[in-house]
């Protein structure tokens, strides 16, 4: 485990590098609030995806800076805050992060078959929801002070990241307590991937959903298919505003900079249960 960052940045980011039972080896940055070291407070769990473009402003794509984002809510409105554990991507990302059980029907033999053919092997989601499931949370838990139960344990990424925080949740519903989905890469699956993840929704009441798209870049294709999931969300008995919000930015593209200005909304939800 080595130390990145102290107070003075606005809390504290320890980094370990772990080995998954059946992936590749990976950093993972864990960002602790600020008094977190001088306190015996326990906090709420987000687990975030891509974790290399979280917290350092250097990295090559920017960063979503989720520690400045989370000191803010912490200082102007109140809220406890949280610890965030920002698991990095492998060279696998896309393999990693495609959900993998709406693959295996029937109905999927075509873009099961088409997805292989892209990137040369199976989804392995399933193994790394596991990771997170059954070896990261663990080690969090045993390790920082968190409240472990599924109502303070949370997910959050983009684009692929959403996806696989929306599986997640899906497949370890036990687990995990909500999920923020932002720019979800639906294209990767269509409507077919829509409706799987759709029927697959644990029932509503105990769960936060919060998804969201602009309207360039990729984001520019996604509109559809969230309409779609919108649909799967009502009819499954989540009430928009309360279980779930899906929020269209007009403008914004698909990069850390658009994410990075509408953070504090998905980090407000999860932990407060309210946008505004």
């Amino acid at each position: 485990m080595t130390l990145l960052s102290g107070e003075a940045s606005g809390g504290t980011i320890l980094r370990h590098v772990l080995q998954p039972s059946d992936l590749p080896a990976r950093p993972v940055d864990v960002w602790l609030p600020p008094g977190y070291g001088s306190g015996s407070v326990r906090y709420p769990v987000i687990y975030m995806h891509d974790g290399q473009n979280l917290f350092d402003p250097e990295g090559p794509f920017g960063s979503w800076v989720v520690d400045g984002a989370m000191t803010r809510l912490m200082r102007e409105q109140g809220l406890p805050g949280a610890i965030v554990v920002g698991v990095w991507n492998s060279p696998g990302r896309l393999v990693e992060y495609m959900p993998a059980r709406p693959l295996r029907s029937p109905a999927a033999a075509a873009l099961r078959e088409g997805f292989v053919t892209q990137v040369g092997t199976e989804p392995a989601s399933d193994a790394y929801v596991r990771f997170l499931a059954n070896e990261l949370k663990p080690l969090i838990d045993v390790t920082y002070r968190t409240w472990p139960e599924r109502e303070h344990t949370f997910l959050m990424g983009s684009s692929m990241g959403g996806l696989i925080s929306l599986y997640t949740l899906t497949e370890r519903p036990e687990l995990f307590g909500g999920a923020a989905c932002l720019s979800t890469h639906w294209t990767i699956g269509g409507e077919l991937l829509v409706d799987a993840l759709g029927a697959a929704l644990p029932p509503p009441g105990q769960h936060r959903l919060y998804f969201d798209y602009g309207t360039e870049g990729l984001d520019g294709a996604y509109e559809p298919f969230q309409l779609r999931m919108n649909g799967h969300l009502r009819a499954a008995g989540y009430r928009e505003g309360y279980d779930y919000h899906a929020l269209r930015f007009d403008g914004a593209d698909h990069n850390e900079a658009a994410w990075r200005a509408r953070l504090h909304l998905p980090l407000r939800f999860l932990l407060a249960g309210t946008i505004g």
